[in-house]
């Protein structure tokens, strides 16, 4: 039996990556992770801005396929000090959440409730997949990368203070003051799901993304967990791009790269250039991973809220939602509805007689869910 038919004969025995394994085969690492095909019950938070509006498309989409998932829905906004505890308990116990965009605050002392979410749960992965559209028109083809980044520490620590008035640290541990926090623990998580991924989806190439040549210590750790990791999957090619080179050849020429394996800031970066480039946010599927528990939502960050022009018009596009609710369904074990939910978004978006706005159209979010319904097999 080869190494591959092993490893898809374990999902289907639904064995988790700490059963033990024959002698020379490893781990899996990558969601999603078996199923029993019973009705799922998931945890919706709907969100802000236009979340509720892009959630409610959804809720209709999977009513209308009979998908078996149900779901607890949660209200929270980003003007919350905290994520309720009801909410966080609702995830652990259910596994899986659904959500819209949550505002953070810019500046003022409010943390993110995303960051919240992502630390509670251990969602150490991030996971958008930018990819041309057919009948899409953008400036370039052949466009289909997957940004895989860490979830959890760099720059997004969140650990600041102001020393006095006009001066503030990012860091302080022990009276050393740092940038971002990068672990070796955490790099070599972030490595083994990207190179797994790549793996089981008969990915050819992983690139890591990073800034070595400036912050040679903290970026030096994450290049060098990469590059152990790599050893390991001698059929996958390996690369390394300092990101501002990252930045210009994603703009140039994206068609390059295949899939990607970044720090954390870096990586909201590289996902939203890359969105932006394949077709838009607006039509970008995501989630963020982790042992246990995933959420999915809008896969680039920029524009996930929309604006107040946008909800009161009723025109947010729901296709980035719709397809990563398409990933959620695969990662519940119901790859059929999965199927037939991408089918008829993308046969829509080909079709090209209902789109939003930001896809050169005028429709409101309500026909594009009734096309996307009407399509459905």
């Amino acid at each position: 039996m080869s190494r591959r038919s092993l490893l898809k004969l374990r999902h289907l025995l639904g064995s988790t990556p700490d059963s033990p394994l024959p002698l020379g085969h490893r781990s899996i690492t990558y969601m999603p992770r078996p199923g029993d095909g019973a009705p799922r019950l998931v945890t919706l938070i709907p969100g802000e801005g236009i979340g509720p509006l892009v959630t409610g498309a959804v809720r209709q989409v999977m009513e209308a396929m009979h998908a078996p998932v149900y779901f607890e829905t949660y209200e929270v906004h980003g003007g919350m000090e905290t994520v309720p505890p009801e909410v966080i308990e609702s995830i652990r116990r259910n596994k899986v959440c659904l959500k819209g965009g949550l505002v953070t605050p810019v500046g003022g002392g409010v943390h993110s409730l995303n960051m919240q979410l992502r630390k509670e749960l251990d969602l150490f992965a991030s996971l958008v997949n930018c990819f041309n559209l057919p009948g899409l028109p953008t400036r370039h083809e052949n466009v289909d990368i997957v940004v895989i980044r860490e979830n959890t520490e760099g720059e997004y620590s969140g650990l600041e203070h102001e020393v006095v008035p006009g001066v503030v640290e990012s860091l302080k541990v022990h009276e050393v003051e740092l940038q971002k926090v990068i672990t070796k623990f955490c790099s070599e998580r972030i490595a083994k799901y990207a190179f797994e991924y790549a793996y089981l989806n008969n990915r050819k190439t992983v690139t890591a993304v990073h800034k070595a040549n400036i912050m040679k210590l903290a970026d030096g750790l994450f290049l060098e967990s990469c590059r152990e990791v790599a050893t390991k999957y001698p059929s996958i090619k390996y690369n390394e791009i300092i990101v501002d080179n990252c930045c210009m050849q994603l703009v140039a020429k994206p068609e390059q790269f295949d899939v990607m394996v970044t720090p954390n800031l870096y990586g909201n970066l590289v996902a939203n250039t890359a969105a932006g480039i394949a077709g838009g946010t607006g039509v970008m599927p995501g989630g963020n991973v982790g042992q246990d528990h995933a959420i999915f939502e809008q896969g680039a960050s920029a524009g996930n809220t929309g604006t107040e022009k946008l909800v009161k018009q009723q025109k947010a596009n729901p296709v980035a939602l719709l397809l990563s609710s398409a990933m959620m369904l695969r990662h519940l074990q119901f790859p059929s509805f999965a199927d037939r939910l991408e089918t008829s978004v993308k046969r829509v978006i080909a079709e090209g007689n209902y789109r939003t706005k930001d896809l050169g159209g005028s429709s409101t979010t309500q026909e594009v869910v009734d096309a996307v319904i009407a399509n459905l097999d």
